[in-house]
Parts: C-alpha cells; structure tokens; sequence
C-alpha cells in the first residue's frame, strides 16, 4: 500500500509535495531522483522493493505479510494482525492504541487492589478502580502503542507496511495530536485518584508520569531502550506487571517494600512475555540495528530465554510464598503454572511465529490469575 503511495507521487508535484514517506529508500548508485528525464527536469522518485540499503537481493516479503482482502474488522478494533483496512479515522485511531493490550494493564489495576486489603465494593471504590483502570489502559497504554508506532514507522514499513501510519492512512498530524492527548489524559486522570484518595503526596500521578516517560525512552530516540533487548523487554515488562499494581495497591493502600520487590521480580516474567512479539519482527529489527534477543541470539536461543524468564520468575514466587506460610497460595500458583508450561510445548516452542497467537491466547490466562494468586496471597 506505502508503494501505491510513492508510485501515485509520480503523477502529481502537489500531492507529492503532501505525502512524506515514513521510510526512505536509496539506491547505493545512481538514485533515481538524480536522473533527469529528456526534458531536462528532475523526475519525481520512484522507490523499488529492490533499490534498499540493506541488499539488492534479499526483498521484504511483504506478500505474505499483507492483510486478506477480506480481514477482520474485529481484528483491526483491537489492533491485531489479520485486521481489515479502515478508512474511517477513528477506527485508524482505535487501532493505533491496540485494544488487545489494554487487559494487562487493567488486570494489574485489579492487582494491586486486591494486594492493599483495603478495596471493598462499595460504589466509591469501584469507581476509583474503574478510573485507575481507564487510566492504566486506554490513556497510557494507549499512548505507549501511539508513539511506539510512531517511532517504529521504519521498521513497520517493512514487516508490516499496511499497518496505518507506513501506509499513510493516518497524518503525522493526526498521530502526534493522538499521543499528546492520551498522554495528558492519562496524567490527568492520575491527579484526579490522587485528590479522590486524599493523598498528601500525588503518588499515582508520579507512577504515571514515570510509566509515561519509560514509555517514550523505550520508543525514542536517543536512548530506544528496546534497541537493547534485554533492557528494553524488562522495561516493558516493569510497564506491563508492576506499575499498574502499584498504582491499583497505592490508591486503595500503601506500597511496601517486599510489594516492590515482588513485583519487580514478575517483571522478569513480563520480560519474557514481551520477546513473544519480537520473533514476529526479526526482519525489520535486524535491518534497522535493533537488537532484539531473537536477532542477538537466534529463534532457538531465544525461545528458551523467553520460557525461561516466564517459567523460573513464577516457580521463584511460588517459593516465596511458600517461605512466608502461605501453602496453599504456593500450590495454586504451581498450578496454573502447570498448563503454562505444557502450551509452551504444544505451540510456542514448535514455532514461535506460527502460533503465536495460539499461544499467547491459551497461556497467558494462566499466567494473569497467577498475578491474583499472588496479590490475594500479599493481601493476607
């Protein structure tokens, strides 16, 4: 579709002047921009999948990325692959902030609530909780997908080129009005849980300004901590796993030490969690200098760091909780750890890119309500 684009240039200067690319491409000889026609004027640009930096031989295989002509508008609502192309700008807009990742960040609210042993369901607290959850999920998280997008319109104009902003149905203008307005949301949504609570310290505001800024430093430039896949799979999972618990545990309770620790030690698991949606963008990655632990290790390494970090993280809490006196919280969470594992044999470690979503579809379940298990555990 970016190609559709780049060729239509070619017959309008004003449309042309409009469009930028998100990604450009140049021949190492020659450039097609610096030839001129018979008349003596520079012609407009015309990029081939051939002419890229990287190799004239090796060609995204974009054909076999591309969405059925018949996608799922289902799948394009939540900002998943198989999603249907949209022309109305706040579907673009939905899908921008990926709705399938929202749940995490809910569940985390749900959490930390139940962690405080103060949330009671009363109307009031339902009321918080569902306001920390909009916070954490459609407002943050949906400014965390917006501006990684953004900042990763390079390498998704070669493995996903139809996604929404490489394909140009959306503005830059229209993008960057999206991030600011979630991002204030979302922090503004935090001020209000702090007054709401009565917090002499605004602590929920500076969760989500400190998770608004690990956001943009995992995305951008200079730093991109997801340059690194190490840091970058930690951070994301520190993201995912304990600030939206400790904003859920904060506003009904008190953040304790052995709480931090805990869920720090989960985001271990959240890191492993996050390499699952890297074996997907190998090619781009690897093209662009981004080290993710599949491209610096290699799909078999890879995939047994990532169970590792998922399986080990749980096992260890399990422990711990066995250590503290509570049996029973041990064996639930040995429990669910249990399906865990063996989907991991059926989808993930066969093909992590083939059943992908197989996969994370059938094991995370598992995974989240060993959260509770945990949470209600540090509750008692």
């Amino acid at each position: 579709m970016a190609a559709a684009h780049l060729l239509a240039a070619s017959t309008s200067s004003s449309s042309t002047a409009a469009f930028r690319p998100p990604l450009r491409l140049r021949s190492p000889t020659h450039p097609p921009h610096l030839r001129l026609n018979r008349t003596g004027r520079r012609p407009f640009p015309v990029v081939r999948a051939a002419e890229t930096d990287a190799t004239k031989d090796a060609k995204p295989k974009v054909p076999g990325k591309a969405p059925a002509a018949d996608g799922s508008s289902f799948n394009q609502l939540l900002g998943i692959k198989g999603a249907k192309q949209e022309t109305d700008i706040w579907k673009i807009r939905l899908q921008l902030t990926k709705p399938v990742t929202w749940p995490p960040l809910v569940w985390g609210v749900l959490c930390g609530a139940a962690a405080s042993g103060n949330f009671h369901w009363t109307v009031e607290d339902v009321a918080k909780s569902i306001v920390c959850m909009i916070m954490s999920g459609p407002c943050l998280t949906g400014y965390t997908q917006t501006i990684n997008d953004w900042y990763d319109r390079d390498i998704d104009a070669i493995n996903e080129p139809y996604r929404p902003i490489p394909s140009g149905a959306i503005s830059e203008n229209d993008v960057i009005t999206q991030i600011w307005v979630l991002l204030l949301a979302g922090l503004g949504l935090g001020a209000l849980l702090d007054v709401w609570a009565g917090h002499d310290f605004p602590i929920v505001f500076y969760l989500a300004v400190g998770g608004s800024l690990l956001s943009y430093i995992y995305s951008a430039p200079p730093l991109k901590l997801k340059q690194n896949g190490w840091i970058g799979n930690f951070a994301l999972g520190a993201s995912y796993i304990s600030l939206p618990w400790w904003a859920g545990q904060a506003l009904f309770g008190t953040l304790t030490p052995d709480i931090v620790v805990l869920t720090t030690l989960y985001s271990i698991a959240g890191l492993g969690i996050a390499i699952v949606n890297d074996f997907k963008s190998i090619e781009g990655d690897r093209a662009l200098g981004l080290q993710s632990l599949p491209v610096a290790f290699g799909m078999e390494t890879a995939k047994w760091i990532c169970v590792g970090a998922i399986d080990i993280t749980q096992l260890s809490v399990a422990g711990y909780l066995l250590s503290t006196g509570k049996l029973y919280y041990a064996l639930a969470l040995l429990g669910l750890t249990i399906p865990q594992v063996v989907f991991q044999l059926q989808y993930f470690l066969k093909d992590p890119v083939k059943y992908d979503v197989k996969y994370q579809a059938s094991a995370q379940p598992f995974f989240v309500l060993g959260l509770l298990v945990t949470a209600l555990a540090t509750s008692h």
